[in-house]
């Protein structure tokens, strides 16, 4: 009776001990969320992040990414990232992708991709999907991961600073237009009071002329 269940007894304990390893050593997609708004006519990196929990085993992965815009339920794939090599195969796409993930290593740990001018129609759903093996001695282990990045396009903002700058700018104008109109009224002012002075020391003087010519004629008489 032993003899007849040692055979699967051990098949048991190896089948749940080769499971245990491959959940210890498979990797595991990084809780690392990507950004999700993109501003219109900038670039933007779709991240994608996939770690081996085990860094001294060999392995090798490819990298897939699809998307799905806004309104649709199927995704199209639109980039593909294989033996150090990049293929962009969606039209939509064309120059204006490119990788961001790990280099100069076929056991990638970083699938990123970056887009170029990004537009209006490039929100939606993205997808990227890590293709691991794991190369054992004799045996080699196959896992995938999956993210989903739900890509928001915005209008372009302006900075702070530019903000701050320009609130400056029109604040010293305004400021410059008041002190011009301050200095206008303190002129015209200063004009009508020098003008009204002018004018009573030019009715003075001709009032003392005038009163002159008449004491000059009056002596002239009495002279007579």
């Amino acid at each position: 009776m032993v003899t007849d269940i040692q055979p699967w007894f051990i098949f048991q304990v190896t089948f749940h001990l080769t499971a245990c390893a491959m959940c210890i050593l498979s990797p595991h997609l990084i809780t690392v969320d990507s950004d999700t708004d993109a501003v219109v006519n900038e670039g933007f990196k779709l991240g994608c992040i996939s770690c081996k929990r085990r860094g001294e085993v060999p392995a090798e992965a490819t990298v897939e990414w699809s998307f799905m815009p806004k309104g649709e339920s199927e995704f199209t794939k639109i980039y593909s990232y294989e033996d150090l090599t990049s293929d962009i195969s969606d039209e939509r796409f064309y120059e204006r992708l490119d990788w961001n993930g790990s280099k100069k290593t076929k056991d990638l740990q970083e699938g990123s991709i970056y887009i170029r001018n990004v537009t209006w129609n490039d929100t939606g759903t993205y997808r990227c999907i890590f293709n691991r093996t794991l190369i054992f001695t004799s045996f080699k282990f196959h896992n995938d991961t999956t993210k989903i990045v739900h890509l928001n396009v915005v209008p372009r903002r302006k900075a702070l600073a530019s903000i701050l700058s320009e609130v400056m700018m029109y604040v010293t104008i305004i400021g410059l237009q008041v002190w011009l109109v301050v200095e206008m009224i303190y002129c015209y002012r200063k004009i009508s009071v020098q003008g009204e002075e002018a004018l009573r020391e030019s009715a003075a003087e001709y009032l003392a002329i005038a009163s002159e010519s008449k004491e000059n004629c009056a002596m002239v008489v009495v002279t007579e």
